[in-house]
């Protein structure tokens, strides 16, 4: 079995075995929106290419910011990255600095979801009262005990969970040896239909969704200038 195809087949898993957390999930951040509320999102490593990957994107809600923090992004040291993910009590000073608002949300990956990081970032955001949703994987918990000095785990400090159900390890593919990695495609997919939810509950509720235009298609920019006028508390 190719590796397109067991991953199509992890998708459409998670779209029936989820469905339920997408919905409410889905209906929250709408409301969020329309209530003038920013979708913040968080990762380390890898997932935090997945927070990047909703922010600034044609056909994407506008209202979405990445929390940047370098000292855990793969450009400035891969194995550093991975290390400062581990150490507690290094977000808060640059959490501190964020334009984070009680009428907020913000979406956390961490596909093991036992890291400090994100943890400590998710008891942050809720703290200040912000509406918290951990992108993760609940199979780790068996096996891969919280790195937080509080022992707790993402899933445990946050409103909701989406299970991104990626195999611990996570590799897909088996042969003599485990390789292929599936938490990128799965957290991309998974915010992807949050995203799409979002907009479509938007536009049920009979109010023009947020949704960038396309810069390469002519017409656009205008439309894409007056979203980002609408909110400037984001910098684009």
């Amino acid at each position: 079995m190719s590796y397109l195809t067991k991953v199509s087949q992890k998708l459409l898993d998670i779209d029936s075995s989820q469905f339920h957390n997408f919905e409410k999930v889905g209906e929250n951040l709408s409301r969020i929106i329309q209530a003038g509320g920013v979708i913040h999102t968080f990762g380390c490593g890898h997932s935090s290419l997945l927070a990047q990957d909703v922010f600034y994107r044609a056909g994407g809600l506008v209202p979405v910011h990445p929390i940047w923090i370098e000292e855990l992004m793969l450009h400035r040291g891969a194995r550093q990255a991975s290390e400062n993910e581990r150490k507690s009590g290094i977000v808060q000073p640059y959490l501190e600095k964020e334009d984070l608002q009680r009428k907020d949300a913000v979406l956390i990956i961490s596909t093991s979801g036992r890291n400090p990081a994100p943890i400590e970032t998710a008891i942050f955001c809720k703290e200040k009262g912000l509406y918290t949703v951990a992108l993760t994987s609940l199979g780790y918990k068996e096996s891969q005990p919280s790195r937080h000095p509080s022992n707790s785990r993402l899933e445990d400090v946050v409103d909701d969970v989406v299970d991104m159900e990626v195999p611990v390890g996570d590799t897909i593919m088996h042969k003599d040896r485990s390789y292929s990695p599936v938490s990128s495609v799965v957290g991309a997919g998974i915010l992807h239909e949050l995203m799409t939810r979002t907009i479509e509950r938007i536009a049920e509720s009979g109010e023009a969704p947020p949704v960038f235009k396309s810069g390469n298609v002519d017409g656009s920019d205008q439309h894409n200038q007056n979203m980002m006028e609408a909110y400037k508390r984001i910098s684009f």
